[in-house]
């Protein structure tokens, strides 16, 4: 009888143990894309409130994306090339940034 009950001691030990490091590793999961997407956010957020502080008006034209990897798409319009590389310009310098891509097209106010 003591042998049993130690064999199921021992069988149900290794059952909820495996179950509580699956549990784990998805909470732990869970948290890093958590962090990476609080991360992406932050670093739109940042070029957003930067291309809004240079107040040039088809600056607000532009939409920002960001990948988990600090990776930026710039797409929309401006109404010059000089307003298109001000904002790819302000995207590159932006913290924690790792490659701009833009595709922006100019385009005049009719």
């Amino acid at each position: 009888m003591k042998t049993k009950f130690a064999m199921t001691c021992v069988v149900c030990s290794t059952l909820i143990g495996s179950a509580v490091a699956l549990a784990a590793d998805d909470s732990t999961s869970d948290t890093s894309q958590a962090v990476a997407y609080v991360k992406d956010s932050a670093i739109t957020t940042d070029i957003k409130t930067k291309l809004a502080a240079e107040h040039i008006t088809s600056l607000e034209r532009i939409h920002v994306e960001t990948d988990k990897n600090g990776v930026v798409w710039l797409s929309g319009t401006a109404r010059t090339q000089t307003a298109a590389d001000k904002a790819v310009s302000i995207a590159r310098v932006s913290d924690h940034v790792t490659n701009v891509h833009s595709d922006i097209r100019v385009k005049s106010a009719d």
